[in-house]
């Protein structure tokens, strides 16, 4: 399965098990993929977002 605007991926050990590297361009595009896409796909649990800004 492939969602757009996921630039890398990878898989972790420990508490959370992937790490999502998202691009878009606003903090709510962000926000709407995570619930609409992310969230909906089987086995997902919990989501955590974090932010990072670019000056």
């Amino acid at each position: 399965m492939k969602i757009d605007h996921i630039v890398e991926l990878y898989p972790l050990f420990g508490e959370y098990d992937l790490i999502a590297k998202v691009e878009a361009d606003s903090y709510d595009a962000i926000g709407k993929l995570v619930v609409s896409k992310i969230r909906s796909v089987e086995g997902v649990k919990a989501t955590k977002t974090l932010a990072r800004v670019s000056f």
